[in-house]
C-alpha cells in the first residue's frame, strides 16, 4: 500500500494523529517539543505551544481539547485557553506517554520514564469531575489505546511487551480481563488506532511500517513507510477513509531519513470510527 508524504518534515517526535470535525479536521503531536500542530484544508500547518511535553489530546464534549502534558492532564476551553491542572506525580524521570478515551467519556494516558526502565510507568485516568485515578500500574512504555467499535473492549500496547493486548471494558469494572491479541516480536508496536471492521492498526516504531490485525489476531495488511521511525496513526477526512501516519526522527543522526518528522497518509479501503469524546 503506498502512503503520501502530506507535510515537511517539521516534527522532531511526531506522534498522537486525532481527526476532529469539531476541530475542522487533524490534530497531532510535536511530543517532545510540547507543541500542538494542526493541518488546515489549503496543506498548511498551525503550531501551538502548550507544555515541556505533550502526550496525546482528544477533543472535549463541550469544545476544545482535554490534553496529556509532561506529568499530568490540561484542559483547553472552546475559546482556546489551556489550563494546566495540578502534576500527577513528582518524579521529573517519567513522563506521559499516549492515550485516549473511552466510550463513557474518561480520559486515559500512559506514562514511561524517560530512560524506559522496567516497570516504572502507569496509565492514569481523568473522569469528567476532574478527578483521577491509577487503573494499570507497573508498566514499561505504555503507547497505543484505543476501543472496538461496540466498546467492548480496548486494545493496547505497553511496546517493551513486543504485543498488543486486548482487554474487555465495561463502565463499572473499566479494563478487565488482559490478554494478548497479537504478538509482534523483534517490533516495538507504538500508536495504533481500530476501524469500522474491528480491524487495529498499529505503528511499528523502527519497523517503518503500520501493520493491520484482523479481528481475530491475524496480520492482514502492512503499510510500508520511507522512513523507520512510525510512531502512531488514525483515521480522517471526510468519510473517515484515510489512514494518518506520524513519525519521528528522535535518535537519528543529522542528514540521515530526510522525510523523518512528516505526516503521511494512505487510503487502506477501509473506514475508521468517530474519535470519542471527553465528557468533561
Amino acid at each position: 500500500m503506498k502512503v503520501e508524504q502530506i507535510t515537511e518534515p517539521l516534527a522532531y517526535h511526531g506522534e498522537g494523529p486525532v481527526w476532529s470535525e469539531a476541530w475542522g479536521g487533524l490534530r497531532w503531536l510535536d511530543m517532545l517539543a510540547g507543541d500542538v500542530l494542526s493541518l488546515a484544508p489549503d496543506g498548511t500547518v498551525a503550531r501551538r505551544h502548550v507544555d515541556k511535553v505533550v502526550a496525546a489530546v482528544r477533543p472535549r464534549r463541550r469544545g476544545g481539547a482535554v490534553i496529556a502534558v509532561e506529568r499530568g492532564f490540561a484542559l483547553e476551553d472552546a475559546d482556546g485557553t489551556v489550563t494546566l491542572m495540578d502534576p500527577l506525580w513528582s518524579d521529573g524521570d517519567v513522563r506521559m506517554n499516549e492515550g485516549g478515551c473511552d466510550p463513557d467519556g474518561r480520559f486515559y494516558c500512559g506514562s514511561m520514564a524517560y530512560d524506559q526502565r522496567e516497570g516504572a510507568a502507569a496509565m492514569h485516568r481523568l473522569d469528567p469531575d476532574r478527578s483521577t485515578a491509577v487503573v494499570l500500574d507497573g508498566l514499561t512504555i505504555s503507547n497505543g489505546l484505543e476501543w472496538s467499535p461496540d466498546g467492548g473492549r480496548a486494545f493496547y500496547a505497553d511496546t517493551a511487551t513486543e504485543r498488543i493486548d486486548v482487554f474487555d471494558y465495561d463502565r463499572e469494572r473499566g479494563l478487565t480481563g488482559r490478554r494478548t491479541f497479537a504478538a509482534v516480536p523483534g517490533s516495538n508496536p507504538d500508536g495504533l488506532t481500530v476501524d469500522s471492521e474491528g480491524g487495529v492498526w498499529v505503528a511499528l516504531y523502527d519497523g517503518g511500517a503500520v501493520h493491520r490485525y484482523a479481528p481475530d489476531g491475524t496480520l492482514d495488511e502492512v503499510v510500508e513507510l520511507p522512513v523507520s521511525k512510525t510512531t502512531a496513526c488514525t483515521f480522517g477526512g471526510p468519510r473517515l477513509d484515510r489512514l494518518f501516519i506520524t513519525t519521528s526522527r528522535e535518535h537519528l543522526d543529522p542528514g540521515a531519513e530526510p522525510q523523518a518528522g512528516a505526516l503521511f497518509a494512505c487510503t487502506p479501503g477501509v473506514t475508521g470510527v468517530p474519535v470519542r469524546e471527553f465528557a468533561g
